[in-house]
């Protein structure tokens, strides 16, 4: 380790000069040498300099050791250096403030939250004490991150409202609303729904009446119709949603067509904040429409937006691989993944699970925050193939992992029904409380409609005919409120064998036929397959051979489709995955890929607070 040594002002400064000099020429070369750029900059410090510069070197040298090496310990003690040399110096802000910032991502990443709260704290403190408005919002967004990844909602939206406060004061009516925005996302992700459409509301209002830089003002309206959807999504609204959805795709063509380089730079430094970059918007976009097909029920669509998500993602990873993008990228395939499943084609859904935990393995902090749904998917993908043991291991497993009463709920429906079709009546009655559809915890018109299905599923199995319509009929009702079409079509083919089973066979016909045409539109194989097994039998009894042989043939067509694929998927490796339930993913098995009936399950959206909270 080099040492200090006093050098004579002027030749210390020429010294100095020529270091920096060179450390900036092995910087900018392509391709960087940051190894040499480093040595010139410990050099720099070995020559006794002025506090100032050793401040600025040693944020200089944590810098590059944190995002260019592994040393993340030698770059927290550079930090940590400039932090404590910079504090008391005025007329500093851009070092001191800049290296309380890393630092507490780095005590951040270290499991160190206190010493990054508490950095983050002083520099708040002293930004405001200075005057230093930039800084002062910068770090209050930074400090409120941190409370929401600690899931401290309260404490995170305080320190927004005192954004919102300042910026006001400030004149940042730019600022003011993204504070505003950033603190209905947080409400949002606590599910305080009652907090969320006052400061929507308001917003919305100061975005239509702002007259700032077009590329500005229609980055926020994306971010406003984002929170707008997700929250209609969250309770399960999906045709309520249409309009801000389609206000949503208009918005993000709008920014696509406009060029920053066109607007004039702000002339107050507190404006000079961004949401996300626009092409971060269009594949968030692609997701929450992705979201919203999957829960409507449109298959087809759903696969079209993530096949384009997916290929801007892999495009966007080639530049720079912001986290956020492999955050989409597993949200993009939970919702595939379902939609694999209603389709009947398993074989590729159960790839794409494995590439969902593959991509989990190599984010650590995704695992940790999406495990209980990758346990819940795996639970699904059991259920269609019929290994119901293993479905019921994976969905209490992701039971004891989740904390969102949404999720709870969706799995709670869908073990119902591993119970129903396994027929032990004793662990379904322990579990009615739970999802009964009057006393529903989750604020979710689409899992609440979903309740109502799976009573009348139960009544179904237990003959009790007119209680089973009674609750399918609700079930209708709230389905088609909403335009909830798998639903609807589940609902439509269980009433129409309820019919059946009553003798009414034009009641039933009435009831079937939409539903195989809604299936036939969604495509639900699997209700298709119930469907024309129905209409079969059905035509048998009104002495139709035509129609019956039809029928027959469409049902050995979706049969045979459906044994196929289970059959090759029982096959694949991947199929195992349905035991893993405890201890880490296990990679050895699944090396990284380069991409990364009447018991139908219940498909809905396990969570969307994830994209909120990293958005």
């Amino acid at each position: 380790m080099a040492t200090s040594f006093p050098v004579p002002q002027q030749q210390g400064d020429a010294c100095y000069f020529a270091l920096l000099g060179l450390a900036e020429h092995f910087r900018s070369s392509s391709p960087p040498n940051y190894r040499l750029c480093i040595h010139c900059l410990q050099g720099i410090l070995t020559l006794t300099p002025h506090s100032r510069i050793e401040a600025r070197t040693h944020l200089q040298l944590g810098s590059l050791l944190f995002h260019h090496t592994k040393n993340i310990d030698n770059a927290r003690s550079h930090l940590e250096k400039a932090w404590h040399l910079s504090q008391p110096m005025t007329s500093f802000d851009d070092v001191k403030f800049a290296a309380a910032s890393l630092l507490a991502e780095i005590y951040q990443q270290q499991n160190m939250e206190n010493y990054s709260k508490g950095v983050l704290r002083k520099a708040v403190e002293i930004s405001q004490q200075s005057q230093s408005a930039y800084w002062h919002c910068r770090l209050l967004f930074q400090l409120a991150q941190l409370h929401a990844a600690e899931k401290d909602y309260i404490s995170a939206c305080g320190l927004l409202g005192v954004g919102v406060d300042f910026a006001h004061v400030a004149g940042a009516v730019y600022t003011r609303i993204l504070f505003m925005l950033s603190k209905a996302m947080v409400s949002l992700i606590d599910h305080r729904l009652s907090d969320v459409q006052p400061v929507l509301a308001m917003s919305g209002q100061l975005i239509d009446q702002w007259n700032g830089p077009p590329t500005q003002k229609e980055s926020l309206r994306v971010f406003y119709l984002v929170l707008q959807v997700c929250q209609y999504l969250m309770i399960g609204q999906v045709k309520s949603v249409k309009p801000c959805l389609k206000q949503l795709q208009q918005s993000i063509l709008s920014i696509t067509s406009l060029h920053a380089d066109d607007d004039p730079l702000p002339n107050n430094p507190v404006e000079m904040f961004h949401w996300l970059p626009k092409e971060h918007m269009c594949v968030l976009v692609y997701l929450v429409t992705v979201m919203h097909s999957m829960q409507a029920g449109y298959m087809d669509k759903a696969q079209k937006y993530t096949d384009k998500a997916l290929m801007q993602i892999a495009k966007l990873k080639m530049v720079d691989s912001h986290p956020i993008l492999s955050t989409f990228q597993l949200m993009l395939l939970e919702h595939i993944i379902m939609c694999r499943l209603v389709m009947g084609n398993k074989t590729v859904a159960v790839q794409e699970i494995v590439q969902a935990c593959q991509l989990c393995h190599q984010h650590p902090n995704l695992m940790a925050t999406h495990r209980p749904q990758i346990h819940t998917l795996l639970g699904l993908y059991a259920m269609s193939m019929n290994c119901m043991e293993a479905a019921e291991a994976q969905f209490n497993t992701a039971l004891r992992l989740s904390t969102l009463t949404e999720l709870w709920t969706f799995i709670n429906l869908n073990l119902a029904i591993v119970y129903l079709r396994t027929n032990r009546e004793t662990d379904l009655m322990g579990l009615l409380e739970r999802i009964d559809p009057e006393r529903i915890v989750a604020n979710s018109h689409s899992l609440k409609a979903s309740a109502y299905y799976v009573r009348g599923l139960q009544s179904f199995f237990q003959t009790r005919y007119n209680e089973a319509k009674r609750y399918l009929r609700e079930t209708l009702k709230m389905a088609n409120a909403e335009d909830l079409n798998r639903l609807t079509s589940c609902s439509l083919v269980l009433l129409g064998h309820i019919f059946l089973s009553l003798g009414n066979s034009r009641e039933s016909i009435n009831m079937v036929t939409p539903a195989m045409q809604l299936a036939s539109k969604i495509p639900d194989l699997h209700v298709q397959l119930w469907a024309s097994a129905l209409l079969k039998d059905l035509y048998h009894l009104c002495g139709d051979p035509v129609r019956e042989h039809e029928g027959y043939q469409l049902h050995t067509n979706f049969s045979n489709l459906l044994l196929k694929d289970y059959f090759d998927s029982s096959q694949l490796s991947a199929h195992n995955l349905i035991q893993w339930t405890e201890g880490s993913f296990p990679i050895t098995a699944f090396p990284l890929s380069s991409a990364v009936g009447p018991g139908a399950e219940i498909y809905s959206s396990p969570t969307i607070t994830d994209v909120l909270d990293k958005a």
